[in-house]
């Protein structure tokens, strides 16, 4: 099940991005909500195909994509959205603007870290950028869940599983957590710190709230 926040759910849309690099893990289809959106990033057209997706929309420069395989979701009415290899945004990030442009209140990324640490790092921190404000973001690293927390956030986890808390770009201000082993009470976490690793759940759904700022809920080892 995928996390989720105080948003009003009569008026939240979701969008599944698969995005490029190492293949999706098979057992995190259990953990994806259901979707008004499907849209492939590059070679994620591949992974979700793979996986039994029908894909609304590809977007990228298509570089790591083969030609047959974006000959057949054309052929089969996938909207297409193409952009020149020399570009200033990464297909991820082009993917879920495309999904903020129509609309899109809430998107879960699959896929992404690709084995490069410098793709991992950049598009962990993509997440939080201030243009998705307004936007329930989470995403799936391998087994890894990040959650993007802005605001009141529930999430599940198995007693005794970890989960680290980070702000990525500016100090997080009166963090208050329930249902974690190490509780913080209107705290802060700077970025840097490392006040927020290695946590631990002891219950099955803890909440992350604050007041102002943004933190990173990454889950290690989210799928059994």
């Amino acid at each position: 099940m995928a996390s989720r926040t105080n948003s009003d759910p009569n008026s939240s849309t979701t969008a599944l991005i698969f995005a490029g690099g190492e293949p999706v893990i098979d057992s995190v289809i259990e953990f994806l909500p259901s979707a008004d959106l499907v849209i492939g990033a590059d070679s994620g057209v591949e992974h979700a195909l793979r996986l039994g997706f029908a894909i609304d929309l590809a977007v990228g420069d298509f570089d790591s994509l083969s030609s047959s395989t974006l000959d057949t979701v054309t052929a089969a009415g996938t909207e297409i959205e193409t952009h020149p290899i020399d570009k200033d945004a990464t297909d991820l990030e082009l993917a879920i603007d495309a999904a903020r442009v129509r609309g899109i209140t809430s998107i879960v990324v699959i896929g992404g870290h690709g084995g490069r640490l410098d793709h991992f790092l950049a598009n962990a921190q993509l997440l939080t950028a201030n243009k998705y404000t307004m936007m329930n973001i989470e995403a799936w690293f391998g087994v890894t869940r990040v959650t993007v927390v802005r605001h009141l956030t529930e999430l599940s986890g198995s007693l005794g599983s970890t989960i680290s808390l980070l702000a990525p770009n500016e100090p997080a201000l009166g963090v208050t957590t329930t249902g974690l082993r190490f509780a913080l009470l209107n705290s802060q976490l700077l970025p840097g710190s490392t006040l927020g690793v290695s946590n631990e759940f002891t219950e099955l759904r803890a909440t992350v709230n604050l007041k102002t700022g943004t933190v990173l809920a990454v889950q290690p080892n989210a799928v059994a």
